[in-house]
């Protein structure tokens, strides 16, 4: 399954862009900021809210798919506007304001309505921020681009359960206060944003009212997106593996350790990763990646003690580093030049749509039958997408574009 999208033998790999690396510093105090809550809000919500596992799996479920219609709107929109800093600008300032006020609430409704704002934020951002990515970064460098986006992103995935953890030492049972404080490095956020990321010439679609359509897209992108809605149908939110975690008898405590762990894999994987995307093509890591998580499920529904949740979330983490930044390298090669904001859109919208019938299954299936169905669930779908993706078939040469830093 290997594509021709590599660098020739020997070549001098230029530095990335400033706008990348920009980006990434970005990702990295926006998920220290998100990840000193997520693994500590299925406890928020179960023990302190009131709430359940099908609460929880609407909470991720909706807002997730609120996102998800919100990244192909944006997506296409900035391809028509012709640049994209102001949806990113805006959609991570939505997220960074909205995510303290967890703290404020007191029944389940309450997480529900913030977390909706904070992915309204995200499906804001999202396709236009990954198509400035791409248009600021050369096509045989975009794999390494995404791969240092997403490893900045994980990082500060990592370092935000270490201070969630050295806070709660300190103030032991205190959340509402950990949740308000993630404020602070939503204002960083908002600093970089605003002074430093350069807008960055954009091919413009014709003037012409948007259409949410497939029809400039061929048959290989098309399969791309219901391979990615298959396997996304059994890709249940991850807070349902912290939850699974617990069970097996990880301490609460030690919880935003193991997302610590989990993240330092997937940032260092992403690196790596990334390089190997620009040689060899995204393809046979995406399916290698899908066939480990369909292994990893299994794994995690059939578990049954503590030592082996953290083996799985270790195996977890390389399943992220083997498929993001591949996952996004095929987006670029499968669409026009024109259109790479409509078609991360698309891609986004996708996982997006996905994401409530899968959060909200998974969710019933764990509460009525257990664990081990709810992920033999997952697993099978995931291989499922793996023999859609056998199909698609990128171009041999993706369109060059112009990089200017």
């Amino acid at each position: 399954m290997t594509d021709k999208n590599q660098l020739e033998p020997g070549a001098v790999t230029p530095p990335l862009p400033r706008n990348v690396k920009l980006l990434g510093a970005v990702s990295l105090l926006n998920d220290i900021a998100s990840e000193m809550i997520f693994p500590l809000m299925p406890e928020f919500l179960l023990s302190v809210l009131g709430g359940n596992h099908f609460h929880l799996g609407i909470i991720e479920g909706v807002a997730d798919t609120l996102a998800s219609l919100l990244k192909l709107w944006s997506g296409a929109w900035s391809d028509r506007a012709g640049q994209r800093k102001g949806f990113v600008v805006v959609g991570y300032l939505l997220a960074a304001f909205a995510r303290p006020l967890i703290g404020l609430a007191t029944v389940p409704w309450h997480l529900f309505a913030v977390r909706a704002v904070d992915r309204i934020g995200k499906g804001i951002r999202t396709a236009p921020r990954d198509a400035l990515i791409a248009d600021s970064t050369e096509p045989s460098l975009r794999g390494r681009a995404f791969g240092f986006h997403r490893a900045m992103d994980h990082l500060g995935a990592a370092l935000g359960p270490i201070l969630a953890s050295l806070f709660l030492l300190a103030y032991p049972g205190e959340l509402r206060p950990l949740f308000l404080l993630t404020l602070i490095p939503g204002i960083l956020v908002a600093c970089l944003l605003i002074f430093g990321l350069r807008e960055q010439p954009a091919s413009r679609e014709p003037e012409e009212p948007i259409r949410l359509s497939l029809q400039p897209f061929d048959r290989n992108f098309r399969l791309y997106l219901i391979a990615l809605v298959v396997f996304t149908l059994g890709n249940a939110s991850d807070a349902f593996l912290l939850v699974r975690a617990e069970e097996l008898g990880v301490p609460i405590a030690w919880l935003p350790i193991l997302w610590c762990v989990f993240h330092l894999v997937k940032s260092a994987g992403n690196l790596a990763a990334g390089a190997v995307v620009d040689r060899i093509g995204p393809r046979p890591l995406i399916f290698a990646g899908w066939l480990m998580y369909a292994a990893v499920y299994l794994a995690f529904g059939f578990a049954n003690a503590a030592w082996q949740a953290w083996v799985i979330f270790l195996a977890y983490g390389i399943f992220y580093a083997l498929t993001e930044p591949a996952e996004k390298t095929l987006v670029t090669q499968l669409v026009g030049v024109e259109r790479k904001g409509l078609g991360f859109g698309w891609f986004n919208f996708a996982i997006g749509i996905a994401a409530l019938p899968s959060s909200l299954l998974f969710g019933w299936l764990y509460q009525q039958f257990g664990a081990a169905v709810a992920f033999t669930a997952g697993a099978l779908l995931a291989a499922l997408a793996a023999l859609l993706l056998i199909g698609v078939r990128p171009p041999s040469v993706p369109a060059r574009t112009p990089a200017v830093d």
